[in-house]
């Protein structure tokens, strides 16, 4: 759970950065891709492991 958390803080620094530095468009989207993949990934794994206990 700390890696995901982890990832997310990551991808949400990038978005960030790419709004911030004007020049780096590209990076708000690779950004974004990584953070909602991420999320979807974490409760995906979430629910299996709810299912099984």
């Amino acid at each position: 759970m700390g890696l995901l958390i982890g990832l997310l803080v990551i991808w949400a620094v990038l978005v960030v950065l790419g709004i911030v530095i004007k020049g780096l468009f590209w990076l708000i989207i690779v950004g974004a891709v990584l953070f909602v993949a991420t999320g979807v990934i974490g409760f995906v794994k979430r629910e299996a492991l709810g299912r099984r206990n």
